[in-house]
């Protein structure tokens, strides 16, 4: 019972940290003023002609940090902070999501493999959320059985996260690389900045990694060993 505590709290600690350090870094250079003037939306805008794609929407979206690319509709979604906003933050999180539009659009294998696992990392998600509930007060699962359904669950949502790693690094690396080349970064500060506003935002997906594969060994090991620790 110690350690499921002592696992629970660590990794709660090292999301918390993430999610709190992504977003001191982002208000941080959500205050700063670009050089150039552009507004995320025209930064992204830019980013996807110079890569000659021209058939990716891009929309405007209530809240903080709800910037994503909707590879299904062909839609890049900016927070309405990025999408009209004119600071290093708007440019780093929209040159970012352009970057997953740039590999969609180039058929990156990373990005398609986690696209395909989205449904059942949706199912295994419920899994590990409603099993325990459902075998404390039902008794319908023995151990054995419980473990085996929990630490499937969790290894499909490890692999997920695993595979959104290079993912995330890979369109923050193109999003670098764009800005930089079409001239949207002018100083050395400004790149400075959208380096540690992407860097921030990988840990998050680090952490989630770090978390989903903590809980994946923590179900798999009695199976391995025979026996649960009590």
């Amino acid at each position: 019972m110690f350690t499921a505590l002592l696992l629970f709290a660590g990794t709660m600690a090292l999301s918390l940290w993430a999610s709190f350090r992504v977003k001191r870094i982002y208000r941080r250079y959500a205050a700063e003023p670009s050089v150039g003037g552009l507004t995320g939306a025209e930064a992204a805008r830019r980013i996807l002609e110079d890569e000659g794609i021209s058939d990716v929407a891009i929309e405007a979206q209530e809240g903080e940090l709800t910037d994503h690319y909707d590879p299904m509709r062909k839609k890049l979604v900016l927070s309405s902070d990025n999408y009209h906003g004119t600071s290093i933050a708007a440019l780093a999180v929209s040159a970012h999501e352009a970057g997953h539009a740039i590999q969609h659009a180039r058929a990156y294998l990373p990005l398609h493999l986690r696209m395909a696992a989205v449904g059942a990392t949706t199912f295994a998600s419920q899994i590990v959320m409603w099993l325990p509930l459902i075998g404390m007060f039902t008794g319908l699962f023995n151990t054995t059985t419980g473990l085996i359904l929990m630490a499937s669950g969790w290894g499909i949502i490890m692999l997920f996260n695993l595979v959104t790693l290079p993912v995330e690094f890979d369109a923050s690396n193109r999003a670098r690389l764009a800005l930089r080349s079409s001239g949207v970064l002018s100083s050395t500060t400004e790149s400075s900045g959208v380096d540690r506003v992407l860097n921030a935002a990988a840990l998050t997906y680090v952490a989630a990694f770090i978390t989903s594969l903590a809980y994946f060994l923590w179900h798999l090991l009695p199976l391995l060993m025979g026996r649960r620790e009590e």
